[in-house]
């Protein structure tokens, strides 16, 4: 497990090297035009989309480990050809390969948690990948930022190259993980992969959880790098300076609370963790509708926006060891990568339409805005409040079965089956 949390802060870290510096290297290092640039971005996204589907099947049928070796080699491909690439083509093709290698890491690994821990320990390992990945993106956004030189192509490529040794350093880590044995899917005939999916969109819970999940990254994680931040500057007239000390606070806050409600949140219903994260970031709407629209002083406005940001941390640090392991919860012995792998698709859909949606509206329509993700943040709470009535009490309380156990002194009752 230590082995695997590695993993996690140094994916974590390769990304943070290089994404917020992808837009500058190919529009203005390599000269290829803000429409490029675009572009690139969106290949991301796209990449993620057409692998994830399958990555779920191949974790199922070979485990995470292969398949996180081989995302990691493609990425490590990936970024040292990103960094050598001087045409449109060759920077779409390998940004292409980044992508769908970085999409694939995340349900591998997230798997590979899910086979190395158990229902008493999985809340805090998903928490604990949650921190480290923060801090991987933070300390890996920082020492880019000091690395790269916007009058020397040679300094992007040193970027890209160091990213790719980090990918290949983390593959050689891996290897020396040794995986519990789990259930495969060997012998599956290829038609059962349309199974696999059939199953899945059979569990209610499972669909009810994929849509509940929609909502949290549409809501949330869609509109950091777009919808609020461009509220904040068109609406609230955020400086620069002042939107990096909020994005530094959200990161700060999840750092900081993410063990200390840890223990709080160990102890409740998940799907009333969840509703009440819906509650906060309802409460963080309003104080950035504060920022934008109270017409206070600008120090005011700055303070309200940092907070929102923070309150947002906060929500996400009581998420980590909650949803997760929920997903693991509902999926079907042997079938946790096919169920990693289509949240982590569902979370990819909402990162995609989340700015395509915020972005416009934040930048002209601000009270409306805030309107709406208000509105998105109070279904949260409602979505998750009857997501409760589809789930088991072993999968929404599972530290109250545990603890009925302990109290009798007797074994360990047989899991209750998800409902279908």
């Amino acid at each position: 497990m230590r082995r695997i949390h590695v993993g996690n802060a140094l994916s974590a870290f390769g990304l943070g090297f290089t994404v917020p510096y992808l837009y500058v290297y190919v529009a203005q290092v390599r000269g290829l035009g803000a429409m490029t640039a675009g572009l690139v971005l969106a290949v991301f996204a796209v990449a993620a989309l057409v692998v994830l589907p399958f990555a779920g099947r191949a974790i199922v049928r070979r485990g995470p480990l292969p398949v996180l070796l081989a995302a990691l080699v493609v990425a490590a491909l990936g970024a040292l050809s990103l960094g050598l690439a001087g045409s449109a083509v060759a920077v779409l093709l390998s940004a292409a390969a980044l992508g769908a290698g970085q999409a694939v890491m995340q349900p591998a690994l997230a798997t590979m948690i899910v086979d190395c821990s158990s229902a008493e320990t999985r809340s805090r390992a998903f928490a604990t990948q949650f921190f480290l990945q923060n801090l991987g993106l933070g300390v890996g956004g920082l020492i880019g930022g000091h690395l790269v030189d916007t009058t020397r192509v040679s300094s992007f490529t040193l970027l890209f190259a160091l990213e790719a040794a980090i990918f290949l350093l983390l593959a050689v880590t891996m290897t020396t993980v040794r995986m519990p044995r789990s259930p495969r899917i060997e012998d599956a005939p290829t038609a059962s992969a349309k199974g696999g999916w059939k199953q899945l969109l059979g569990n209610r819970a499972m669909v009810q959880l994929s849509v509940l999940g929609f909502v949290l990254f549409f809501a949330c994680y869609g509109q950091f790098e777009s919808g609020l931040s461009a509220y904040g500057v068109e609406a609230a007239g955020i400086s620069t300076s002042a939107l990096g000390t909020a994005l530094a606070a959200n990161t700060l806050m999840i750092v900081v609370a993410q063990f200390a409600v840890l223990r709080f949140v160990e102890r409740r219903r998940r799907t009333r963790v969840i509703a009440f994260v819906g509650l906060i970031w309802a409460v963080a709407w309003v104080v950035a509708g504060y920022a934008g629209l109270g017409h206070g002083s600008q120090e005011m406005a700055t303070a309200a926006f940092v907070s929102t940001y923070a309150l947002f941390g906060l929500g996400e640090a009581m998420l980590s060891p909650t949803v997760a392991p929920l997903v693991a919860d509902l999926a079907p012995e042997g079938m946790a990568g096919q169920y990693n792998s289509a949240f982590a698709l569902v979370k990819q859909l909402a990162l995609a339409v989340g700015p395509a949606v915020g972005g416009p509206m934040a930048a002209s329509l601000h009270a409306p805005y805030i309107a709406t993700f208000l509105l998105f943040s109070l279904g949260i709470t409602v979505l998750a409040l009857r997501l409760g009535r589809q789930l088991t009490a072993a999968q929404d309380q599972p530290w109250q079965g545990r603890s009925r156990v302990v109290a009798r002194g007797g074994a360990p009752a047989e899991p209750v089956a998800a409902e279908a």
